[in-house]
């Protein structure tokens, strides 16, 4: 059976190394592909992009996508076993970026969600836990945030195993 695996976590929690080793030890023989949500808006993060890129070199297929993630979950390189996808809060950030209209950010939810009910190959997919601190003081933020646990919550509940990166300390949240 395909799965879902969910890894969430603050930052710099080690979420995504964490399902970088995932994914590297995936038993399934194919391709191992990794969707990058991030944007390069500023050098810091283009260097930033260029070293997770290298980290990457010859282990996986990366395709960048900074709002269709349903798209290319539907049109993945045949044979493709295991897709890593770092990660929704980034996406999250692009929608709400791209997108004025609410209902616009929830369809392409709702298009990501679905792929994920029946994925087509093990899916590993990060994001950021950023929930668990103070309110935000602005409208804005305050969107965010709650977007952010929403979608987190929608795909932890798609997902039959999740964990939670605490000082690079995987906690087990659900397993079949």
């Amino acid at each position: 059976m395909r799965q879902v695996i969910y890894v969430t976590g603050g930052a710099r929690s080690g979420k995504s190394g964490y399902a970088l080793e995932l994914a590297l030890h995936h038993g399934a023989s194919g391709p191992r592909v990794f969707i990058a949500t991030a944007e390069a808006f500023d050098d810091e993060m283009r260097d930033r992009i260029k070293r997770h890129r290298d980290e990457r070199a010859g282990a996986f297929t990366t395709i960048e996508e900074p709002l269709f993630l349903d798209r290319v979950l539907r049109n993945l390189p045949e044979g493709t076993s295991v897709v890593l996808l770092d990660c929704l809060t980034v996406w999250l950030g692009n929608l709400m970026h791209h997108f004025d209209d609410q209902a616009l950010v929830e369809a392409r939810f709702a298009a990501l969600l679905d792929v994920l009910r029946n994925p087509p190959c093990e899916i590993i997919v990060v994001s950021n836990e950023v929930g668990m601190g103070i309110v935000p003081e602005n409208a804005l933020a305050r969107r965010f945030r709650d977007l952010a646990g929403t979608l987190n919550r929608r795909v932890a509940e798609c997902s039959s195993r999740a964990y939670l990166l605490c000082s690079g300390i995987p906690l087990v949240l659900k397993q079949p």
